[in-house]
């Protein structure tokens, strides 16, 4: 029987090659997209969310600018209005991923 030879320990991790996974295959972005380039993108997928948040910034504003003012009747109901804008934002994004996650079943 022979002797085996020194045992070289194979290197666990190339850094410039992505880990092998079975079944699993890695995608290489090749163009990563900028901040205004997934904005657009996101946006046209469900544009409601954008529109969900100008009016909750809007009724915030104006709420708070109705507070500084001394109109507290106003200021109560812009701060209700704002609670009922983020109620439709956190629907609107919620029905915008049940929408994309049945576009992408097969």
């Amino acid at each position: 029987m022979a002797t085996p030879g020194p045992v070289i320990p194979e290197v666990p991790f190339e850094p410039s090659k992505p880990p092998v996974i079975e079944g699993l295959s890695p995608t290489v972005y090749r163009n990563p997209e900028s901040f205004k380039e997934k904005f657009l993108r996101k946006t046209r997928e469900n544009p409601v969310v954008p529109i969900g948040c100008l009016a909750t910034v809007a009724a915030l504003t104006y709420g708070l600018y109705s507070f500084y003012r001394g109109d507290n009747q106003r200021s109560q109901l812009m701060m209700r209005t704002r609670i009922a804008a983020q109620g439709f934002t956190v629907t609107a994004l919620l029905l915008g991923l049940a929408v994309t996650a049945m576009k992408s079943r097969p």
